[in-house]
């Protein structure tokens, strides 16, 4: 089954973890206030690959960061840990938690189905599907020890080099 990722209904039927984390982004309107910026949720948690330690992450796309910056101070700053800054390089981030779930939000002018937050986390949900469960436990450890998301698939893949950019490249 193929899962459409730019649409957070497949969480519904979900772990406990993404069910909650369908009721949160629901229930506080999280991507209603960020439609205009093309939101999709990235990262290990779509893929059911995520530890205790992972965070929900968001990927927007804007072309107008001073309105996006100002959109979310006036709709996220009540939470806790709020944080907000934005670099040269025309990124913003914000991060604040809610129920004890930590959200980052990441924004570039780029559009969002071609940033490396979602091409990333289709190739590697597009490998985990072609793969077993004990491939899938893999990653799993080694991100509980420490080793980050790409970097676990390329080890386990036996892939060399830089692993952000190789494993876009990896075919099965």
């Amino acid at each position: 089954m193929n899962i459409d990722f730019r649409n957070i209904d497949y969480l519904i039927l979900g772990n406990t973890k993404q069910r909650k984390i369908h009721q949160i982004i629901t229930e506080y309107h999280i991507f209603e206030i960020l439609k205009a910026y093309k939101p999709i949720l990235v990262g290990t948690i779509p893929i059911n690959i995520d530890i205790d330690e992972s965070d929900v992450d968001i990927i927007l796309q804007t072309k107008n960061l001073k309105k996006l910056n100002q959109l979310l101070l006036e709709s996220f700053s009540q939470y806790a840990q709020f944080r907000l800054s934005s670099n040269a390089s025309k990124v913003l981030i914000s991060s604040f938690t809610i129920d004890d779930i930590p959200i980052e939000i990441y924004a570039t002018d780029i559009d969002t189905e071609k940033q490396n937050g979602y091409l990333h986390m289709i190739k590697e949900y597009e490998i985990l599907k072609a793969r077993d469960d004990n491939f899938k436990m893999e990653i799993i450890k080694l991100k509980k020890q420490g080793v980050k998301t790409e970097p676990a698939f390329c080890k386990l893949l036996n892939i060399n080099g830089d692993p952000y950019v190789e494993l876009l490249k990896y075919t099965m």
